[in-house]
């Protein structure tokens, strides 16, 4: 996720408040923030689900329609997701 420089800080203030809450929804095992090594405004959340469902079913959820509004607003760039599989 790309923010707008002066809108760093307030996403992470808003990822610690909300921090808890997501990892503490069904399936979610593991939840972190990482910052881009060479860009000072760049940063990722990495999670890992049980199942594809327990994902759906946070993003299909009042925590993550109220973050997501709060969240997008800080952005500089369209941001991208993945989902991975491990092998």
């Amino acid at each position: 996720m790309e923010f707008d420089p002066g809108k760093v800080s307030d996403f992470l203030l808003l990822f610690e408040e909300v921090r808890g809450q997501i990892a503490a929804r069904q399936g979610c095992t593991h939840l972190e923030l990482c910052k881009d090594a060479s860009l000072e405004n760049v940063y990722y959340t990495f999670s890992i689900w049980e199942k594809e469902q327990d994902l759906e079913s946070y993003r299909c959820s009042e925590l993550f329609e109220k973050t997501w509004a709060r969240t997008k607003v800080l952005f500089c760039a369209k941001p991208q997701a993945y989902s991975l599989v491990s092998n």
